[in-house]
């Protein structure tokens, strides 16, 4: 483990050095500016007369100039775009909260509009008093504020053969952090007086796809919320308004959105979602299934295919993301020679448990290349694998819960791509 402890130092000396220049920082290069800067010694337009009354967005969207920072889809993935996925822009935001409107979607027929008066929810099964409960009903129950990370089980998993897309977003944007509203499920649980020599519930959605899953009792009375909002605000369309399940630190496919139906079982129903879909594939050719928890993971963000270096040689900030489904986040290691060697990142604040960690390195560029990696750590002391590791486990042929190390390689001239080196 090798520590760069001339970083901060560097820093320091160039922004001193800087400001006795003359305190000119202007773009590309950091150049002192030879002429006199318009755009400080002018009147520019926007301070020439008034801007936009209170109500000109009554519902407030991002300023024009971040119109590139949206979901994206890739064409070849999949058919059509109703049973389909797109991804967050993970390499263009920062902290850790992921707006709903940049927020991954995974539908597997498409988004439905169904309406809170429309809206109906049934436990049935091994239950004293089978329940349908309202919209309204679920207003009225205690409820909790959790923030947690949703990720498709699928994220990362078109790299499992080597190095395909080209970009963050792409590569490792199935995942979105916000903060849940909820009825925890155990109250809908004990209101309907669940047998408790129960040992599953199935979990079933209102869309066409009818997608469930079965969820073991424990994990059920444990931390699930039954939720109605996302970041303060009622849950998007594509993010199952008006209710959805949240199981926190688990694959996002048991997030079942437009939840209509909980039915208390003694045996897990071995739906197609759990069966022929969202199993893991092994090296000797048999697949495993009930694999929910999302192992430790973490990528960086910036700098990124898309999001390169545009300035020279100098301060730079490495940022990413690290994430553990079985616990917080204790420590991130980045490397910029492919994992010879391995600096500690900061932590933006103490990772919480099954939600998004932010971390940087602030270092200095030499104008070298770079092999960028990030390596996470969590609670129980799982150290994110190399991909090299994983396939000596899962082989050439698996899909689901890649977690494996990931490499960009950052140019002279500060542009980056998606290579694979372990």
């Amino acid at each position: 483990m090798s520590q760069d402890s001339n970083s901060g130092t560097s820093r320091r000396a160039f922004l001193k050095g800087t400001l006795a220049a003359g305190g000119t920082i202007a773009g590309a290069g950091i150049a002192q500016a030879a002429d006199p800067d318009p755009l400080i010694t002018q009147v520019q337009p926007w301070a020439q007369g008034f801007g936009d009354g209170v109500d000109a967005t009554p519902y407030g969207m991002p300023i024009e100039f971040e119109g590139d920072v949206i979901r994206r889809n890739v064409e070849w993935l999949t058919a059509d775009t109703i049973s389909s996925i797109n991804f967050t822009p993970i390499h263009a935001l920062d902290g850790t909260i992921t707006p709903q409107g940049c927020a991954f979607e995974r539908h597997h027929s498409g988004a439905i509009e169904l309406r809170k008066d429309d809206y109906r929810l049934m436990i049935n099964g091994l239950v004293d008093r089978p329940l349908v409960f309202t919209y309204a009903d679920l207003e009225r129950l205690p409820r909790e504020n959790q923030v947690y990370f949703c990720e498709c089980a699928a994220n990362s998993g078109m790299e499992w053969a080597g190095a395909q897309l080209n970009g963050a977003q792409f590569t490792h944007g199935m995942i979105h952090n916000m903060e849940y509203t909820g009825v925890p499920l155990r109250t809908l649980l004990q209101e309907a007086g669940y047998d408790t020599s129960a040992k599953w519930v199935y979990v079933e959605g209102a869309d066409a796809s009818s997608n469930g899953r079965s969820i073991p009792i424990e994990k059920a009375l444990d931390d699930i919320l039954v939720a109605f909002k996302a970041n303060g605000e009622a849950l998007r369309k594509e993010h199952g308004y008006p209710v959805r399940l949240v199981v926190p630190g688990w694959e996002g496919n048991l997030w079942i959105k437009w939840l209509r139906r909980i039915e208390v079982t003694d045996t897990p129903v071995e739906s197609r979602e759990e069966t022929s879909k969202y199993t893991d594939t092994m090296a000797d050719g048999t697949s495993r299934k009930f694999t929910w928890a999302m192992d430790a993971k973490s990528v960086v963000t910036s700098p990124s295919p898309q999001a390169p270096i545009r300035h020279g040689v100098g301060p730079l900030v490495i940022t990413g993301l690290a994430w553990s489904g079985r616990g917080a986040i204790t420590r991130v290691d980045v490397s910029r020679d492919g994992g010879k060697t391995w600096e500690t990142a900061r932590l933006a604040k103490p990772g919480e448990k099954m939600a998004l960690t932010r971390f940087y390195l602030d270092t200095d560029w030499d104008g070298q290349e770079m092999f960028l990696q990030s390596r996470a750590m969590d609670d129980t002391g799982y150290v994110q694998p190399t991909k090299t590791q994983l396939r000596g486990v899962r082989g050439l042929n698996s899909i689901y819960h890649n977690n494996g190390i990931q490499t960009w390689w950052v140019r002279t001239n500060g542009e980056a791509e998606n290579v694979e080196v372990s």
